[in-house]
C-alpha cells in the first residue's frame, strides 16, 4: 500500500519543481495596423489642394484631397434660361441631347440681317463697317425705333444686333448711320429676327451648378463645374475626395499640381482601434510559442509607469523576415514576424515600441478568474416519530455489518494499528 503512494509523491514534485515550469520568452516590436483603408480616386483630376497630412486623426468623410475643376463661365451679361442636366452625368452627353448643359439670354434678343441694296445712292452709305453704331426705325410707320451695332459683313449683307428699342419679330427695319432717320444717312434695310439664346457646353462629368434657369449672370460668372472622365454609376461625389472610415492618414501619395488617375490610390489609412504589435523572435523560440499563446505587452511610451496590455498571439509567419538579425550573443539569427493581438487604449499610438512577454502555467492561473463552487446541500434526514437519534444510528450501523467507533476511537474491538497489520499481511 505505501509503496504504491512513492510514484505520485514524486510526480508531484517534478511538477512543483520550477526546473519543470515553462520559462517566460521576450520579444519586441512595434504598433502597426492591423488593416489598412485605401482612398481611391473617384475621378480622374488635377490636384488643387492636399487638405491633410500623414499621421493626421480624419474621421469619415473628411475631405484629404481637392481636384481642380474646370469651371465653364458666362460669355455676356443676361438672364440664364435654361439648365439641364444634373450633377454627375457626362457633360458631352447632356450637349448632345439638349444643344448645351446651360443656355444664356444676352440683353439683346434682336438682329437684323440688312443689305447696302437699299442703301441711299452715295459711296459713303453703301460701305458699312464692323462695330459701327446705327440708328433704327421699322419701315412701316416709323414708330418702332432703337439702336444697334453691326456685328458682321459679308459683300453687301450685314448683321446688326439691336441693343435697343422694341420691335416686332419679322418686320422690315431701316439702317441709318448716325442717331437719327435722315434719309441721306440711310446705309441699308434689312428684317428683324430672333436672337438664339447663348449655348454654354463642357466636357468631362458635371461636379455642380452655379446658376438656375431666371438667374441674372455678368459676363464672367461661372455657369458650371466639371472635372474630367465619369463616375461610376453617374453619381458625383464631388472634387474632394474623402476618407472612407475613421482613423489616422498614415500616407498621401498625391501631391498639390499632379495629376491622379481614376481609381488609382491616393491615400492609405490607419483605421481607428485596428491596431497590432509586430514582432520578431528568433528561430530558436519557434518552438515555445504558438497561435492562440496568451501574452503581456507592455508599451514603452511610460518609462515611469509599467503599463502592461492581455493579447493573444494570432500569426506566426511561416517565412523567415528578410535579412538577418543580431541575437543576444552578437551573432546574426534568422528570425520570423510573430503577430499579437491587443486591445489599444487613449495612449496607445502606432509605431510605439512593444515588449511581449510569454505567460508561463502559473501566470495563465493567475490571468483567469476563480470560478465560485458551490457544495450541493446535503437533503435533512427526516427521523421517525418518538426514536432517539443515537438509537436510530446504532440500529443502522447493525444493518449494514458495521460497529459504532467507540469513545477510543476503536471499531469493533480494534485499534487503527492493528487494522493496518491487517491490511499489510493481505497486500
Amino acid at each position: 500500500m505505501k509503496t504504491r503512494i512513492i510514484p505520485a509523491l514524486l510526480a508531484a514534485a517534478l511538477l512543483l519543481s520550477p526546473c519543470a515550469m515553462a520559462e517566460s520568452i521576450t520579444f519586441s516590436g512595434t504598433v502597426a495596423a492591423s488593416r489598412t483603408c485605401e482612398v481611391y480616386a473617384p475621378i480622374g483630376g488635377t490636384v488643387e489642394a492636399v487638405l491633410g497630412e500623414a499621421g493626421q486623426k480624419v474621421a469619415a468623410g473628411d475631405a484629404i484631397l481637392r481636384l481642380s475643376t474646370t469651371k465653364v463661365y458666362a460669355e455676356e451679361a443676361g438672364t440664364v434660361t435654361g439648365v439641364f442636366g444634373q450633377p454627375g452625368d457626362s457633360a458631352e452627353t447632356v450637349s448632345q441631347k439638349y444643344g448645351a448643359v446651360v443656355y444664356l439670354e444676352g440683353e439683346s434678343v434682336y438682329s437684323i440681317s440688312a443689305s447696302t441694296e437699299n442703301a441711299y445712292n452715295s459711296a459713303e452709305t453703301r460701305f458699312v463697317h464692323v462695330g459701327e453704331e446705327v440708328y433704327l426705325s421699322c419701315y412701316s410707320d416709323g414708330s418702332h425705333t432703337g439702336t444697334g451695332v453691326i456685328t458682321a459683313i459679308e459683300g453687301t449683307s450685314y448683321t446688326v444686333r439691336v441693343l435697343s428699342g422694341e420691335f416686332l419679330i419679322g418686320e422690315t427695319v431701316n439702317v441709318y448711320r448716325g442717331d437719327s432717320a435722315v434719309a441721306s444717312s440711310r446705309i441699308g434695310r434689312g428684317t428683324l429676327n430672333r436672337v438664339n439664346p447663348t449655348a454654354a457646353s463642357g466636357s468631362g462629368s458635371i461636379v455642380s451648378y452655379s446658376v438656375a434657369p431666371g438667374d441674372r449672370v455678368e459676363r464672367g460668372d461661372v455657369l458650371f463645374e466639371t472635372l474630367e472622365g465619369s463616375f461610376d454609376g453617374l453619381y458625383m461625389s464631388g472634387s474632394d475626395i474623402t476618407a472612407g472610415e475613421g482613423g489616422v492618414i498614415g500616407e498621401i501619395s498625391a501631391q498639390q499640381g499632379n495629376g491622379v488617375q481614376k481609381g488609382s490610390v491616393v491615400a492609405v489609412i490607419y483605421p481607428e482601434g485596428a491596431m497590432r504589435v509586430e514582432a520578431q523572435i528568433e528561430e530558436a523560440n519557434l518552438a515555445s510559442v504558438s497561435v492562440g499563446d496568451p501574452v503581456s505587452v507592455e508599451l514603452l511610451w511610460n518609462q515611469d509607469e509599467e503599463i502592461s496590455y492581455p493579447g493573444t498571439i494570432s500569426m506566426i509567419s511561416a517565412i523567415p523576415a528578410s535579412g538577418a538579425s543580431e541575437s543576444k550573443d552578437g551573432d546574426s539569427a534568422v528570425t520570423y514576424a510573430v503577430y499579437v493581438d491587443f486591445t489599444p487604449d487613449a495612449n496607445t499610438r502606432y509605431g510605439m515600441s512593444a515588449v511581449v512577454t510569454t505567460l508561463d502555467e502559473a501566470e495563465e492561473a493567475a490571468e483567469e478568474p476563480e470560478e465560485a463552487t458551490e457544495e450541493p446541500a446535503e437533503a435533512p434526514v427526516e427521523e421517525p416519530a418518538g426514536e432517539p437519534s443515537g438509537e436510530r444510528g446504532e440500529r443502522s450501523s447493525e444493518r449494514s455489518g458495521e460497529r459504532p467507533a467507540d469513545r477510543n476511537g476503536e471499531f469493533g474491538g480494534f485499534d487503527e494499528s492493528e487494522r493496518e497489520v491487517k491490511d499489510d499481511a493481505q497486500d
